[in-house]
């Protein structure tokens, strides 16, 4: 048999998908890979207007994307969003946020704000989007994904970093819990790992030569990660070409956790 017969698919045509955080950055270039590669996608983002120019911009190069403002932390209205939705295939969590300051530092405010969006929402949308999903008769045949967009910092200990250290490390339990208890449904979940990526917001944070030197001296690869490279690992995870991955975190971070 000629082997380019058995290539898997990386294709998600006629799959329908969610994508939280999505107005910009890393939840704007899943959008746009997931919808380049055959997905309707439903848009979330807090900033409505940003949202909307994002979703416009996906359309005029053809992408099927559908824009709704919501914030992920009001559970009931994206229970509603969700539940509302004509189908579900595909679920991306992406939004969260980080506050770095030192231990010491943290206010409740910051640990409860970063707490209720890195962790709770993500448990709230995730338990929205599977039912909705399981709601499908023929889920376990179409199957089903979920994918936690967590950090290398779910796996490792770093300065300043306490709060979402602890949310990433439970963000990688929820990940395989779940993948656990719904392997039978035809519902996969994963995570994906990355390590810093060149994104406006992380270059506001490394705003000088020296912090990016200090932080590229960490990544064995030399260089931050770019959206596509997460975007593409999201794409992998969706796709039938990860029919067997559950439960699964992938790296995507250069070889940081690798020293």
């Amino acid at each position: 048999m000629n082997p380019s017969l058995m290539m898997p698919s990386f294709r998600v045509d006629g799959k329908t998908a969610l994508v939280t955080g999505a107005g910009s950055g890393i939840g704007a270039a899943i959008s746009s890979t997931l919808a380049g590669s055959g997905a309707r996608v439903h848009m979330l983002s807090l900033n409505g207007e940003q949202l909307a120019a994002t979703a416009a911009a996906l359309r005029e190069l053809g992408g099927d994307v559908h824009a709704h403002a919501c914030d992920v932390t009001d559970s009931d209205a994206v229970r509603r969003l969700i539940d509302g939705l004509p189908g579900l295939d595909i679920v991306v969590n992406n939004a969260g946020t980080n506050i770095p300051e030192p231990f010491l530092e943290v206010s409740d405010a910051h640990l409860d704000f970063m707490c209720n969006l890195n962790v709770r929402a993500c448990f709230v949308v995730s338990q929205a989007a599977v039912r909705k999903m399981l709601a499908d008769p023929a889920r376990v045949a179409k199957g089903g994904c979920v994918i936690n967009v967590s950090s290398q910092m779910g796996h490792v200990g770093s300065p300043d970093r306490t709060v979402y250290c602890m949310n990433k490390h439970a963000i990688e339990g929820l990940t395989k819990a779940m993948a656990v208890e719904l392997a039978a449904t035809g519902v996969r979940v994963n995570s994906i790992g990355p390590t810093f990526v060149d994104t406006p917001l992380i270059r506001r944070i490394v705003d000088t030569p020296e912090k990016h030197e200090f932080l590229v001296s960490k990544i064995p690869m030399g260089r931050m990660a770019t959206m596509e490279d997460i975007a593409a690992a999201a794409l992998y995870l969706a796709s039938p070409a990860a029919a067997m991955v559950t439960g699964h975190c992938l790296l995507v971070d250069g070889g940081w956790t690798a020293q």
